[in-house]
């Protein structure tokens, strides 16, 4: 296969086969088709895109590009979720125990924070001794023991997207909706699934600016899934404020945990059932009542002993995570909030050390902003907009002045 001729089919608009396709992943993950060509092929695929047989295919040989979950016979219904990310978005950490109480199993293998959106990885290992990197053999047995797993990319998952995400990252080429489509699906597909549901995104505060974009995106997605034969379930979600009341990776934590004891706030619980309700195959009273009555939170605890962790730690997880400087920001008027900048809060979050720039970078886990108000509540001039917390004065003064922005309060 001629690859120069290739991209340039690609770079007029043709439509390439599927095992034109398949080979050029095959070499691209054995590092006999270079970097600069597939960076050349992905500059093409943003020009040009894809056909949904074309997508379909690409994603198909990035999910067989390394190993894949293998369920046993008989297994019950395989289900997971995925978010295109948001600003507090602890939805995970709440759904996969949730979901696993219902007698389906939810192999969810997650992403670390990249940029103002936080990751299910992070706040997981908020959680002192919480062990993400589990191997496929330990988590089909953690499957069979407890029905969920909370876990990375292995080494060998999904070897074609680490590569070519790496690629896309320093060429220009991450917001293209068949790349973007091929990479969350093939990541989720080697999970062998049988339902997956898809919480996009829109807004300020989301990778999809407007709903338009997510509702391309979403298409996109849901061709695939029927292509490949898994049933997929796609809901748009405005990312213009953040989700709950908290964004930061122990803070984030401890709202799921209230969450999980029937309690935390209202828009962070409709979400979870909402999703939740798309793949456990059980009625939102159900649901409501796994949360309400303290299964969810027993679940969460078996996964959190099952991964290396104690339990006993989750209701100190505000002590053994106490930032430096933790002070209130009062608000200037009195009003009503009109808006909370999703997108402002997330870069004030990652200011403060939340999240990271490069995948290599360490996160803080105990800063970020909590008590947070939320769009329609009426606020008392003097009284907190929401709690900061930061390493130092420095920083708090910092997002401070951004969070002072992202906040809008009318008059009566």
């Amino acid at each position: 296969m001629h690859i120069p001729t290739l991209i340039s089919r690609k770079r007029e608009g043709e439509e390439l086969t599927a095992r034109e396709i398949q080979q050029l992943i095959a070499g691209f993950t054995a590092g006999t088709i270079p970097d600069y060509q597939m960076s050349a092929f992905a500059m093409a695929v943003y020009f040009t895109g894809m056909t949904a047989a074309e997508t379909a295919a690409l994603t198909s040989a990035m999910m067989a590009s390394g190993d894949c979950f293998a369920h046993r016979a008989g297994h019950p219904a395989v289900v997971d979720k995925h978010s295109t990310g948001g600003i507090g978005d602890k939805v995970s950490l709440v759904l996969a125990p949730l979901v696993a109480c219902t007698g389906c199993w939810v192999p969810m293998v997650s992403g670390r924070g990249l940029g103002i959106t936080g990751g299910t990885l992070d706040k997981l290992e908020s959680i002192p001794g919480f062990n993400v990197n589990v191997g496929l053999d330990d988590a089909a047995a953690q499957l069979e023991r407890i029905g969920v797993v909370m876990m990375g990319q292995t080494a060998r998952f999904c070897l074609a997207d680490k590569k070519l995400y790496a690629l896309r990252d320093v060429t220009g080429t991450v917001p293209s909706i068949p790349l973007i489509t091929a990479s969350i699906m093939a990541k989720k597909l080697a999970e062998s699934l049988d339902r997956l549901v898809l919480d996009v995104k829109f807004g300020s505060g989301a990778f999809m600016r407007t709903k338009k974009d997510a509702e391309t995106l979403a298409a996109s997605l849901l061709a695939v899934g029927k292509t490949m034969g898994v049933e997929v379930h796609v809901v748009l979600n405005p990312m213009h404020e953040p989700t709950g009341r908290t964004v930061g990776n122990a803070l984030e934590m401890i709202e799921a945990l209230e969450c999980l004891d029937g309690g935390g706030p209202a828009d962070l619980r409709d979400i979870v059932l909402d999703l939740s309700e798309k793949i456990a195959g059980t009625a939102r009273e159900t649901l409501a009542q796994h949360l309400d009555d303290g299964s969810a939170r027993r679940k969460f605890e078996e996964l959190v002993a099952a991964q290396g962790a104690n339990p006993a730690d989750l209701p100190r997880l505000g002590e053994i995570h106490r930032a430096p400087v933790v002070r209130e920001l009062p608000a200037p008027t009195t009003g009503v909030v009109t808006k909370v900048d999703a997108g402002m809060i997330g870069q004030a979050a990652l200011q403060l050390g939340t999240g990271r720039s490069k995948a290599s970078d360490a996160v803080d886990f105990a800063i970020g902003f909590d008590r947070l108000v939320k769009v329609g509540e009426t606020i008392h001039a003097g009284h907190p907009l929401c709690r900061i917390h930061a390493r130092n004065a420095v920083d708090f003064d910092m997002a401070e002045a951004m969070a002072a922005k992202a906040v809008v309060i009318s008059a009566h």
